[in-house]
């Protein structure tokens, strides 16, 4: 029985990875994520790699690939998933909206590069982040900080349109914010199914974006043309 269990277990999990599935809206993290030092995280993770390779069967003298598990060790921690360290979190430097601008503001065609949690394959696109000012306003960079803070860690794309969403209505204090994500996944594009051609959008509305002439201004905004 135990075994049958486990079986089971074992392909429930591989579906969920397999059709993309988020588990949770928060990032699952163990409460010791932070127990180690950025650098001895890079010193494991590189030792790591190199098994991986090994196994593969590369030559990890050849000198084309001798530096590869260090590299691929600093990029885990320092760039691809650096979104996992809070100390990485963005100040989000807000102001009073002194000029008392009270419409809708949009900042289109934030790049979004990220990495599928299910294979750490690339998740590639744009995020469209909007928000209506409740009496402060944030700098337009510290919308796209956020996106990006959010998009490097192993992600999937329905957790990081919500969490970016929340973070930007903590820092503003207020519920009315949106955000839109189209992207492409190379987990879908270059294995699998490999279709090249398909693209994942998913949406986040909060606040007076709930209601419906509010989501439509908003969605009529990306449809602009705003290449210069």
């Amino acid at each position: 029985m135990f075994e049958l269990n486990s079986k089971m277990n074992d392909e429930r999990i591989e579906e969920i990875g397999e059709n993309h599935v988020a588990t949770s809206a928060k990032t699952p993290l163990r409460a010791d994520a932070f127990a180690i030092s950025d650098e001895e995280k890079i010193e494991k993770i590189q030792e790591s790699v190199k098994d991986i390779l090994h196994t593969l069967g590369m030559d990890l003298e050849d000198d084309s690939i001798k530096g590869t598990p260090k590299r691929v060790a600093k990029a885990f921690v320092n760039e691809l998933f650096m979104g996992l360290n809070p100390k990485n979190m963005p100040s989000p430097s807000t102001f009073d909206n002194n000029y008392n601008y009270g419409e809708m503001l949009v900042e289109k065609n934030i790049v979004v590069y990220s990495t599928c949690e299910h294979h750490l394959l690339p998740i590639i696109g744009r995020a469209h982040v909007a928000y209506i000012s409740n009496g402060k306003v944030i700098g337009l960079s510290k919308m796209n900080r956020i996106v990006e803070y959010f998009a490097k860690r192993p992600q999937v794309q329905e957790r990081l349109t919500m969490q970016v969403v929340q973070a930007m209505q903590e820092a503003l204090g207020t519920q009315d914010v949106a955000c839109v994500i189209d992207a492409k996944h190379l987990c879908v594009n270059s294995r699998g199914i490999k279709d090249i051609e398909s693209s994942t959008v998913t949406s986040e509305f909060g606040g007076k974006f709930k209601e419906k002439e509010t989501r439509k201004e908003f969605l009529q905004y990306l449809q602009m043309d705003t290449h210069f």
